[in-house]
């Protein structure tokens, strides 16, 4: 049988209603099947994405444009905000959108000032650079008033992913009554590093004052450069080969998306932020979930333990042998992982 993408949410909806659908797991939910991707990407989330999503832009903190994109289910249950992580754009989460529609929400996303297709603040677009995290929360504090709001029927829900998730929560922090809840999947509460965390420290202090006595932009740190396309097999994000190659495949044909590494200014500021976090967890009444990924090999799982034990409201969940992406992970990490989400939105407050 064969349907008109456009035809397809209403028909989801329709078996939804009814409570069965081969596509559904666990009889309850819509996933787009990690086989199928092949096909379905080009041809289903493709169409989609070019007829139903809306793109736009808005003036961020000190006039930094900064990108987004919405859809608006027509009997929405409920209304997501994604804050995605560090290099990631909004084009990166176009199997995200369609899933998070088909299960009857409306979806909105931003690009984080100085990634994906919002403006940069330095003359390398390449560089991974910010001056304090509190941007990015004002930012996405102007996109939830801006766009969110008006074009949403419910108190929204915040889904955030690694350094996404570390400004979602300082958010909270700063605006406890916006969310009805949040889920963050593998948050930035802590990074790993090779070396102790003194002396990065160390490094990080004293790389950041050479580059401002000697230069008027940014440096990277030490190691650190453009963008590359690491090949699948020593990729430390997912273990989904398609959908690894969706993601490097939708950055070479939109080069804007393409970041390389961290500058000292951003470790700097990123440091902060995380300190913030720890220090001010067991204020967050918030309702949180966080999703943790238990093969992470770019973000401190101990960390997550530290700050979800002093969250007043948060539940902890380990995916077992998942990498860093759950949102775009296997489908034996994946669908368990979404499938947590929506559990967690739609559960009583």
């Amino acid at each position: 049988m064969s349907l008109n993408h456009k035809l397809l949410p209403l028909w989801i909806s329709f078996l939804l209603s009814l409570g069965f659908c081969s596509s559904l797991s666990a009889m309850d939910y819509y996933f787009s099947d990690e086989n199928q991707l092949e096909s379905h990407y080009p041809t289903q989330i493709q169409g989609f994405w070019h007829n139903q999503v809306i793109t736009g832009e808005f003036s961020g903190v000190a006039e930094v444009p900064i990108g987004y994109a919405y859809v608006q289910h027509p009997q929405a249950i409920g209304s997501i905000v994604i804050s995605s992580g560090r290099i990631e754009g909004y084009l990166k989460y176009k199997e995200v959108l369609f899933d998070l529609y088909h299960n009857r929400y409306s979806v909105f996303i931003l690009d984080h000032r100085g990634q994906g297709l919002s403006g940069r603040m330095s003359d390398n677009p390449h560089q991974g650079y910010v001056q304090d995290y509190q941007q990015y929360v004002d930012d996405l504090k102007t996109f939830y008033s801006q766009i969110v709001v008006p074009n949403s029927q419910h108190q929204p829900l915040l889904l955030g992913h690694s350094m996404g998730g570390a400004i979602g929560t300082l958010y909270l922090a700063t605006y406890p009554d916006d969310f009805a809840k949040a889920a963050f999947t593998s948050p930035m509460y802590g990074i790993k590093t090779p070396l102790p965390l003194w002396l990065a420290k160390a490094l990080i202090n004293t790389g950041q004052t050479l580059n401002h006595w000697f230069a008027s932009g940014p440096w990277y740190f030490i190691g650190q450069g453009d963008y590359l396309a690491v090949p699948f097999a020593l990729n430390m994000l997912t273990n989904s080969k398609s959908r690894y190659q969706f993601f490097r495949q939708e950055y070479e044909q939109e080069p804007k998306l393409q970041l390389g590494g961290v500058t000292f200014d951003w470790l700097d500021a990123s440091i902060t932020a995380m300190n913030r976090i720890a220090e001010q967890a067991n204020q967050i009444e918030s309702q949180i979930l966080v999703l943790q990924a238990g093969n992470d090999m770019v973000v401190e799982n101990q960390a997550q333990d530290h700050v979800c034990a002093r969250l007043p409201h948060c539940q902890l969940q380990v995916i077992a042998k998942a990498k860093h992406e759950l949102l775009m992970e296997a489908d034996d990490y994946r669908q368990p992982a979404m499938r947590t989400i929506l559990d967690f939105f739609q559960s009583p407050k």
